[in-house]
């Protein structure tokens, strides 16, 4: 069991919860873990926070002046009821315990066919801790669950301008992005993520959550839709 093919993958707030719970994602999601996991993958996939984290950071500003630290502190928890949730939807397959700090991978045992993680301390986001957790197992790949089919040059919901990236390498990305972290981000990658990222060498894929025949493609070396960012 401990030679079992382990897939990093970070799903983004987004799709866990677009606005209201979206139980179709999860339903599939669900099945293809399933289907994947019995065919001898494993998996630790890191939930974000999404809109969830946004609404309370967006009321806890209207009424009192937060900072940085307190944002994080409201997204972090946002992650973890995510996971929580993922972690009851998979409670006959996860290991029973959602993982936080990203160097409590290393005692999990390794026949754990599925682990699930959230949200750790304030200064970055789950992207991250997705790359921090493949660093510690020697993962040499990342995947990234969003709710769009690529990464683009600029928002391509305000800007109509904005072409899409199918193949790009760590330098050229990180001129697309801001170069530090802030809580409201909204970006393809978290910039702290990105560095780490581009020091370690790793591939992250980006790829629509909705669109899990993708994910399949990507996992077994078929042309897919999605963005691949590398060194």
């Amino acid at each position: 069991m401990s030679n079992l093919e382990t897939i990093v993958m970070s799903v983004g707030g987004s799709l866990i919860v677009p606005d209201q719970i979206d139980t179709t994602f999860l339903s599939e999601l669900k099945d293809f873990i399933i289907k994947e996991t019995a065919n001898g993958r494993r998996f630790i996939i890191i939930a974000g926070g999404g809109k969830t984290a946004r609404r309370y950071q967006d009321a806890a500003s209207k009424v009192s002046t937060l900072n940085n630290e307190d944002l994080d502190w409201l997204g972090l928890h946002a992650t973890r009821l995510n996971g929580h949730l993922l972690l009851t939807i998979f409670r006959d397959l996860a290991y029973p315990t959602m993982i936080t700090n990203p160097d409590d991978i290393l005692d999990v045992p390794k026949s754990a066919k599925l682990v699930i993680a959230a949200g750790y301390r304030p200064g970055a986001s789950t992207d991250l801790r997705a790359i921090q957790i493949a660093d510690n197992i020697r993962a040499h790949k990342v995947i990234n669950l969003s709710n769009t089919d690529y990464v683009y040059t600029d928002n391509p919901n305000t800007n109509s301008e904005a072409k899409k990236i199918e193949d790009i390498n760590w330098a050229e990305f990180r001129k697309l992005i801001p170069e530090e972290w802030d809580p409201g981000l909204s970006a393809p990658f978290d910039p702290v993520a990105a560095k780490k990222a581009e020091v370690l060498k790793l591939e992250v894929a980006q790829i629509n959550g909705q669109k899990i025949s993708e994910l399949e493609n990507y996992l077994n070396n078929k042309p897919f839709v999605g963005t691949l960012i590398h060194p």
